[in-house]
């Protein structure tokens, strides 16, 4: 698979432009931020209505990524869901279509703050997962090292010659990796926030998402 090569606590991972990373020696494709159903959640709140289409759409890219990386374990990085109603509002063939992604390995759905896990959809439900030397989990923990994490939905904002342009994007540094959100409706924090500019080393680098996934200093 092409992609952005890189190493982690050890471990030989690629960045691919769809925004999941793919773990060559454990077969491990990892997604974060899905947020399913936020179309639905936005409407029962009395929202924006948005093309009823997001779910359909995460999952066929999640899928095409399965198929192309020939993955067999699947972390769900947390806030798969974008809140509890909304994993009870999936409709039957969506809820075919992800227990058909399912079938014949390994499914692991991560807790989120959004979401403590779909409970009654199939996989393994853990609040983290620790595959040394990695352990995947949804909140940055700042003490932690060797950690991939999600929930920041991190996007770099930029201009260059004079246009401006926001593209999500991983982040990485000696101790963590956080992914960008896969769903299709999902925000971003800039890479200058404080949040992310607090708990990124000063030599982090950002790996932009698109057609061809490629590495900057991380914009602070």
């Amino acid at each position: 698979m092409t992609g952005y090569n890189f190493t982690l606590a050890g471990a030989d991972l690629v960045a691919l432009g769809t925004g999941a990373l793919f773990w060559p020696d454990k077969k491990l494709l990892c997604v974060s931020d899905l947020h399913l159903g936020k179309a639905d959640r936005l409407m029962r709140q009395g929202g924006p209505l948005l093309p009823p289409y997001e779910v359909k759409d995460t999952l066929y890219r999640l899928e095409a990524d399965i198929v192309l990386s020939d993955a067999q374990a699947v972390v769900c990085l947390g806030d798969s869901f974008d809140d509890l109603d909304a994993e009870a509002s999936l409709r039957e063939d969506e809820l075919s279509w992800l227990t058909r992604l399912q079938a014949g390995r390994r499914w692991i759905w991560i807790e989120g703050n959004h979401d403590p896990g779909p409970l009654s959809i199939g996989g393994t439900h853990l609040q983290s997962l620790p595959i040394p030397p990695l352990t995947f989990r949804h909140i940055p923990s700042p003490s932690s090292s060797g950690e991939v994490a999600g929930h920041y939905h991190p996007k770099v904002q930029m201009t260059l010659r004079g246009r401006h342009f926001a593209k999500s994007c991983f982040l990485v540094d000696g101790d963590r990796l956080i992914l960008p959100a896969f769903g299709t409706y999902t925000g971003g924090l800039k890479t200058q926030s404080p949040e992310l500019t607090g708990l990124m080393r000063p030599e982090a680098i950002a790996i932009l998402t698109g057609k061809q996934a490629r590495a900057i200093p991380m914009p602070r």
